[in-house]
């Protein structure tokens, strides 16, 4: 059971996913249920980029017990920017396309029945990964699940946001799909543990989903202090059909021109003449050279009771 929450911020994406019709409903039986547990909810709705982050961030500096995120990764990954290093715990109901953190976390792809289980939850601290350029420009950006550059990174920027609140995940399939066809594979310079590649993409994951059922870092653990990195170093196009079919298959890892490592730290170098794009969390996130490194002890989550951490989380 969660000690001492009575007082939550629902932070709401009313543009994320799809059955919005029924989100109206689906929030008031949430609100309902958390009353029963004795947390009492506010629903603070999102209207553009970038006010999930000022929200949860106002929500740590009032010492709110919990912030909710109910909308997709997007969502979550600005909230997570707002709450990152505080000790103000995150739960999440699904509400988006892909919701890579509620398949992480086994939670049902209901937002009422995964509200039910926040109350019967225990805190979990976990880290985070956070990426900069190089050298820095900003203050950087962290994320929770997954980054990805090169063919990963120039795909999201591409993806049709009307198509994808009308298909889902498809939009990210047909994005991929164009690219078969008109992406140029430019190997970059990868820096990872001790060892270099140069490949045309690569995968840094915190978290074993990529998107939807599709596990592209099955090695990755949320509850540990360390990347799991696919390296695709191939620049054969026809190549990648055989990986997304060795991804359906689980067999990724007997490929022999994809280089996983597990790493605190990959530095990604640009490729002279070429713009190559990164994305954080499924959200465009800039250009190469960027530095990607796990910040341990970094958020809080609210995690259902039969999820299993690693050793190496710390329960609270």
């Amino acid at each position: 059971m969660l000690p001492e929450i009575h007082d939550a911020l629902l932070i709401h994406n009313p543009a994320a996913g799809r059955h919005l019709r029924r989100r109206t409903s689906d929030l008031a039986e949430v609100r309902r249920t958390l009353a029963e547990a004795g947390i009492a909810i506010e629903v603070a709705d999102t209207s553009r980029r970038g006010e999930a982050t000022r929200l949860a961030r106002e929500a740590a500096e009032r010492g709110r017990d919990l912030v909710i995120g109910c909308g997709g990764d997007g969502t979550v990954n600005e909230i997570v920017n707002g709450l990152a290093r505080s000790n103000v715990p995150l739960a999440v109901l699904p509400a988006g396309t892909a919701n890579v953190l509620a398949k992480e976390l086994g939670l049902p792809w209901d937002i009422p029945a995964a509200a039910a289980l926040i109350p019967r939850g225990r805190l979990e601290r976990v880290a985070l990964g956070f990426a900069q350029h190089q050298p820095p420009e900003s203050d950087g950006r962290y994320f929770l699940c997954i980054a990805g550059a090169g063919v990963d990174g120039s795909m999201v920027y591409r993806v049709n946001s009307r198509l994808k609140r009308a298909t889902g995940t498809l939009a990210y399939w047909m994005a991929g799909l164009s690219h078969f066809f008109s992406y140029r594979l430019i190997p970059f310079e990868i820096a990872a543990d001790g060892q270099s590649f140069q490949a045309p993409q690569v995968i840094i994951g915190r978290t074993k989903h990529y998107g939807g059922p599709f596990q592209l870092t099955p090695g990755a653990d949320l509850f540990s202090d360390r990347f799991e990195t696919a390296v695709f170093t191939t620049t054969n196009r026809f190549r990648y059909p055989a990986h997304m079919m060795a991804v359906w298959l689980a067999r990724l890892r007997r490929q022999g021109d994809v280089h996983f490592v597990k790493t605190q730290r990959v530095l990604c170098q640009g490729a002279a003449g070429h713009t190559i794009y990164v994305e954080l969390d499924g959200e465009p996130a800039g250009t190469l050279p960027m530095e990607f490194r796990v910040v341990p002890d970094a958020l809080t989550l609210v995690v259902p009771e039969n999820e299993t951490a690693s050793t190496s989380g710390n329960v609270h």
